[in-house]
């Protein structure tokens, strides 16, 4: 259950998907430009998808989402061959599954990919530890190990104790936790979830997807997550792929999307996203304001003053932070003859890890007298979070974005 190398890398190239009696003929049309209404009236025919690019990594968790009707069920169909393309390739670690075979493609379903679904799909008619591994029946594991590896599943998503429940007897919560027990339990590399937690009440909504978060955290699968839910997507996508009538408007990590929205439609779709929720600490940092510990305090004041600084960060060879100085500590060291910079920061000023959302930082920026230094993991000095570059961020200032993003 410690995730695997086995690959698990999409790529999808020029995708179509037509719905229709002679799909197949009415694609030239769509390439000179028909769109969705105009092709319906004029053949018939309904695009699903339309010449869709899109790679995903290994082991990402690659959300894609839209309005009803863009798309993006069709996409996670077409990717398991649930649906089959009209024109297009669809790669599995560089191999092209459009050249499969019926047989073969339910052998890389059964063993290369699993499927959450909205509605559960569970089989009414058996017990929690049955649906669980029944992937594995169909494979043929034996009754012994299947039930065994069941067994460990239902206990990493929490349900020891239900195994001989049937579903009817469960919360949707909970059903949907055997689904993806059940999905996991075949170790695919590929997870794929449609809609997976739209039919949950909100609260357990949201514990499903910490649940899924700490789950791949551990397992590090590849996993298409399908959502029209825009809080869920930046929630739990490393990147996002929004579709609209069938097409990609944009792909982009949360972060990218919140701040540089390709076209009016995306900007529509994050107008009332909280950013602060969004946004890491880290992407808001001011990166000005240091002095590396060599300097003297006179040159350093200098410089302050120069740059028009009250307060600096003082780093040394690592970038590793030393604390703040002041303008009023530097005059008052230079009086006394002090000549150690390093001994004249203080670090009793707030840190923060770059990692954090914004949202957890806003009451200590806006009580904090001086900007509070960013952090990695090894205490190297990132920048500062400053109450301009806070404001800027959660108004959507696209200059100063731009400026603490590169």
């Amino acid at each position: 259950m410690n995730g695997d190398d086995r690959g698990g890398e999409i790529e999808v190239r020029n995708l179509y998907k037509v719905f229709g009696p002679r799909p197949d003929e009415v694609l030239n049309q769509i390439d000179a430009g028909a769109g969705k209404e105009e092709l319906l009236a004029r053949t018939g025919h309904t695009i699903g998808l339309q010449d869709v690019n899109l790679h995903v990594n290994a082991a990402e968790t690659f959300v894609v989402m839209g309005l009803s009707g863009c798309g993006k069920s069709t996409f996670v169909r077409c990717v398991n061959r649930l649906v089959d393309p009209t024109a297009g390739q669809i790669l599995i670690d560089g191999a092209d599954i459009m050249g499969l075979d019926a047989d073969e493609v339910q052998t890389m379903r059964r063993t290369r990919m699993s499927m959450v679904f909205q509605r559960f799909g569970l089989l009414p008619h058996r017990s929690v530890v049955q649906n669980v591994a029944y992937g594995l029946r169909v494979q043929g594991v034996d009754k012994a190990q299947r039930l065994e590896r069941a067994h460990r599943w239902i206990e990493v998503v929490g349900l020891q104790g239900y195994e001989q429940m049937r579903p009817s007897s469960l919360s949707g919560g909970m059903q949907q936790r055997v689904g993806l027990a059940r999905a996991l339990c075949t170790d695919p590399q590929i997870l794929l979830m449609d809609e997976a937690f739209s039919a949950l009440d909100p609260l357990i909504r949201r514990d499903m997807q910490d649940e899924l978060i700490r789950l791949q955290q551990e397992l590090h699968k590849t996993i298409v997550f399908i959502t029209h839910d825009l809080d869920e997507a930046l929630r739990l996508g490393d990147r996002i792929a929004i579709l609209k009538d069938g097409q990609v408007v944009q792909v982009g990590t949360p972060v990218e999307i919140i701040t540089k929205p390709a076209d009016d439609y995306v900007r529509d779709f994050v107008r009332d996203v909280n950013r602060a929720r969004v946004l890491t600490v880290g992407v808001v940092a001011d990166r000005s304001g240091t002095l590396p510990l060599d300097t003297s305090p006179a040159d350093a004041r200098t410089e302050m003053r120069e740059r028009r600084l009250r307060i600096a960060f003082v780093t040394d060879g690592d970038r590793r932070y030393r604390g703040s100085v002041h303008e009023d500590d530097l005059s008052a060291a230079i009086e006394r003859g002090d000549l150690d910079l390093g001994r004249i920061a203080r670090k009793s000023g707030p840190t923060a890890r770059a990692d954090q959302p914004l949202d957890e930082l806003l009451a200590v920026s806006a009580g904090s007298a001086v900007p509070i230094a960013v952090l990695d993991e090894r205490d190297r000095f990132l920048g500062s979070l400053t109450r301009q570059a806070t404001l800027a961020a959660l108004a959507g200032d696209p200059d100063q974005e731009n400026a603490t993003t590169e």
